[in-house]
């Protein structure tokens, strides 16, 4: 099911999605819906038109149950935009016994939806199991396209929810330039489509799956707080999605990289910076970057943001993604990347502060000895010690060396009665 049509003919993605479907099942039949006399019209119009076109298909699963008997749980309604919304009141309208097996939103609408109630949009309540991607719900070039709130049993938001890499706006005044208002659709268009390009990409790339994590928000995934899969809170997102149906939604959060394959391996690196005095505190943002070395391959200057300024004495949690398959983590180096900001500021304190120049062996410096390290894909947990445990500052432009610690310095970890 598509979404609202401005050009009148069926966009390219409609073939390959429906290929891919057939190739991943043979055995199936896919339909798909052709409603652009209804859909290319003014989007309020085209709204008003969602429910019409929900009764239609209703009726006709309907009348395919009574002809062929056709379990109700073996149909999936896919629908995309305006369509998400048509296949959930497609899937409400149903007078059928019981329900539909699973409907999949890709980025349903937002305009005339947020904020509507259950039965006014897509909602869990429409299929045995729902589930949403959500790719562009935050407003660029004052457009909001997708629905922010949660409309399903699974929510998938990755990269948040917006501003998907590979998209980029810096062309949005160009392609308005050239194509005037369709400029400003090519521009959306990127966003809004790659719900349907992830969905595509689970089918064509299966031993690929993107994995998604259950957060409360996604300043809390970015600071790698959420890669857990204990009690269902990690869920593959796509075609083989492991339909668990909560009493709420679950919000679930990844990045993706730019291009297919979209998936990337999830880290959270925790470390604990020591040897600040509280006089550094108000100067240091240190841009560290990280290099995975395994047992498959290596990544290799990977950024580890942080939207706080370094204390002195705390542990920070940072994620950290690549697309690229280390294996077994071996070894992990950190860097301080200079930058002329900060290289001149470092050099300026300890020129001009005299307690920059350090006390004793290590002084009011940068130190860091132990990172502790969780897999996202594979639940493991590691912890990587200097291997020297003589050069543990970080400094502008100097990169330490961590291996994995030896057994004996590792804590153990404290485990709680269920």
């Amino acid at each position: 099911l598509s979404g609202h049509q401005m050009s009148g003919v069926l966009e390219p993605w409609v073939p390959k999605l429906a290929v891919a479907l057939y190739n991943n099942d043979q055995s199936a039949n896919v339909v798909v819906v052709e409603w652009l006399g209804r859909s290319r019209l003014h989007y309020p119009l085209a709204v008003q038109n969602t429910r019409v076109v929900g009764k239609d298909i209703a009726a006709f699963v309907d009348w395919l149950h009574k002809q062929t008997n056709v379990s109700l749980e073996k149909i999936h309604f896919l629908g995309y935009s305006l369509g998400a919304h048509v296949a959930g009141f497609a899937g409400s309208f149903i007078t059928s016994p019981g329900k539909i097996g699973r409907i999949t939103g890709l980025d349903p609408a937002g305009p005339a939806f947020e904020g509507m109630l259950d039965d006014e949009r897509l909602s869990p309540n429409d299929a045995h199991f729902v589930d949403a991607v959500h790719t562009f719900t935050r407003g660029t070039l004052g457009l909001s396209i997708g629905i922010q709130q949660p409309v399903a049993h699974a929510d998938f938001y990755p990269n948040g929810g917006h501003f998907q890499p590979g998209c980029v706006f810096t062309n949005a005044y160009k392609n308005i330039a050239d194509l005037g208002f369709m400029g400003i659709v090519e521009t959306v268009k990127c966003e809004h489509e790659r719900s349907i390009h992830l969905f595509i990409d689970s089918l064509l790339h299966p031993d690929q799956q993107s994995v998604a994590y259950r957060c409360t928000d996604m300043g809390r995934f970015e600071r790698g707080m959420c890669l857990s899969c204990g009690g269902h809170r990690c869920n593959r997102m796509g075609y083989g999605v492991e339909r668990v149906r909560p009493r709420r939604s679950h919000r679930l959060f990844l990045r993706t990289s730019a291009v297919m394959p979209f998936k990337v391996y999830h880290y959270q690196l925790k470390v604990h910076l020591m040897g600040l005095t509280e006089k550094v505190e108000e100067f240091l943002e240190p841009a560290l970057s990280v290099s995975l070395f395994g047992t498959k391959g290596e990544a290799n200057d990977l950024k580890m943001s942080t939207v706080e300024k370094v204390s002195p004495n705390r542990t920070y949690s940072f994620l950290v993604t690549t697309d690229v398959e280390v294996g077994d983590l071996l070894q992990i180096r950190i860097r301080w990347d200079k930058t002329s900001t900060w290289g001149s500021v470092w050099q300026q304190m300890k020129v001009i502060l005299p307690w920059a120049q350090g006390k004793g062996k290590y002084g009011n410096q940068l130190l860091l000895r132990k990172i502790r390290v969780k897999s996202g894909e594979t639940q493991q947990r590691l912890a990587f010690c200097s291997s020297d445990f003589n050069k543990v500052e970080l400094s502008p432009e100097l990169e330490q060396t961590f291996q994995r610690c030896r057994e004996e310095w590792v804590r153990p970890r404290r485990r709680h009665a269920r």
